[in-house]
This record gives structure tokens, C-alpha cells and sequence, in this order.
């Protein structure tokens, strides 16, 4: 399964993608953020089998892309 997320905000700046997944990075003020969103996000998909990938250009938005494998009612991945 293929999820696509794709928002029309800022983006996420070029220096800052490579450490989005980073538990604790954040670019909000103190006390605003604790940086843990994606970090978990990311985990969690990863437990599952799955993978997430990110694709940005500052001023126009991102796109996460969550893979995810297909299981049967038993549980087992086809």
C-alpha cells in the first residue's frame, strides 16, 4: 500500500532534511516542540514492515510517502 501526504506549506529546508528523523530535531522555538513527531513516525513504519520517504522544495510543500506491506486477515504479508 501507497499513502501519499502532501502539503502546500513552507517546506522543509535543504540543510534540515537529513535529520527530519532525528529524535529530538526540531526548528520550533523552546518549548514549542519536542522534535519527536517524525522520529516516531518513522519507527512505527519501519516496525511494520513499511518504509517513509520525504520529498520537499522550500516554498511549495512536502510529500511523505508511506509504503506499506499488504497483509491477509490472518495477519500474514501476501
Amino acid at each position: 500500500v501507497r499513502i501519499e501526504v502532501r502539503d502546500d506549506g513552507p517546506g522543509i529546508a535543504p540543510e534540515h532534511l537529513g535529520r527530519i528523523w532525528d529524535p529530538f530535531f526540531t526548528t520550533k522555538p523552546v518549548g514549542q516542540g519536542t522534535g519527536l513527531g517524525l522520529s516516531i513516525t518513522r519507527r512505527t513504519v519501519l516496525d511494520h514492515g513499511g518504509d517513509i520517504e520525504v520529498a520537499s522544495t522550500p516554498g511549495a510543500g512536502a510529500c511523505f510517502t508511506l509504503t506499506l506491506p499488504v497483509g491477509s486477515a490472518g495477519g500474514d504479508r501476501v
